[in-house]
């Protein structure tokens, strides 16, 4: 069992969970709680995209994974590669099916993301770039999940592009951050153009967050707590700064300026 939860990365579930939750929130504010049915099956059906996600990334890479992760499942030999690919298939397939107890609209979602997922596993992820874009893309859909949840997307859609332009400049910095260790298994943006016009590219999405991000408020889609959100376009824009000369750095506070947005954003709705 603990093989399994290793293989699921479940405390990633866990955090996809808080995500849509968070989504949903922004989405409904205090009337949620007339959406628990609904928020019950899109934890559980979450739970399983990460597991199926997670379960085909250890499969793809299981020999990669011999010198790069060697505590993984895989390599270890707890589990064998044949019931990680049928993990990995099953927990998305699992994912699709529990969307259609939702909506049409909520099920074209999730399929989406789940072709998507396939698609970067299989093909994407030692292209660099396109992949990039793909993981950010991945990573604004759980806001558009959130609202597709309770029926309105009116206040998710703005989140989940603020999420897809900051993660582009994060993958961008962490490729950055790879790309000695990237040679020969990626293809990454810095390998291609160089490192200082990589650098360039993501500083240029780090800023682009910060300034879509009046958008809420000129729209008066949130109330005046959302403007804390200065403080993570603080930090986006520090980002932008310090990528030339500290990758990691970026990667880092870029993750954290995400998380206090998300703050920012449910401060916006209450």
């Amino acid at each position: 069992m603990n093989s399994y939860l290793s293989l699921f990365r479940f405390q990633n579930g866990l955090m996809g969970i808080v995500g849509v939750i968070i989504a949903a929130f922004i989405a409904a504010g205090m009337d949620l709680v007339d959406h628990t049915e609904d928020l019950a099956i899109a934890c559980i059906l979450i739970m399983s995209f990460m597991a199926g996600g997670n379960s085909l990334n250890d499969y793809i890479d299981r020999d990669i994974d011999k010198t790069a992760h060697p505590d993984r499942p895989l390599p270890l030999g707890t589990i064998t590669p044949q019931n990680a690919l049928i993990c990995g298939i099953g927990g998305l397939t699992f994912a699709v099916l529990l969307s259609l107890l939702l909506s049409w609209f909520t099920a074209t979602v999730v399929f989406i993301a789940a072709i998507l997922m396939i698609i970067y596993e299989t093909r994407l992820k030692q292209r660099g770039f396109v992949g990039n874009i793909v993981i950010a893309a991945l990573t604004g859909m759980i806001f558009l999940f959130g609202g597709c949840i309770v029926g309105d997307m009116s206040r998710t859609w703005i989140p989940a592009l603020l999420a897809v332009l900051v993660s582009i400049g994060r993958e961008i910095a962490k490729d950055i951050e790879d790309a000695d260790s990237d040679i020969g298994a990626r293809t990454t943006l810095p390998m291609k153009i160089g490192v200082k016009k990589s650098a360039s590219i993501a500083a240029a999405f780090f800023v682009a967050g910060p300034v879509l991000s009046f958008y809420p408020l000129i729209a008066g889609l949130l109330g005046w707590g959302y403007l804390t959100v200065l403080i993570p376009d603080i930090i986006f824009i520090y980002c932008a700064v310090i990528v030339f000369k500290n990758a990691h750095g970026a990667e880092k506070y870029a993750k954290t300026a995400m998380v206090v947005a998300l703050v920012s954003f449910i401060l916006g709705v209450m």
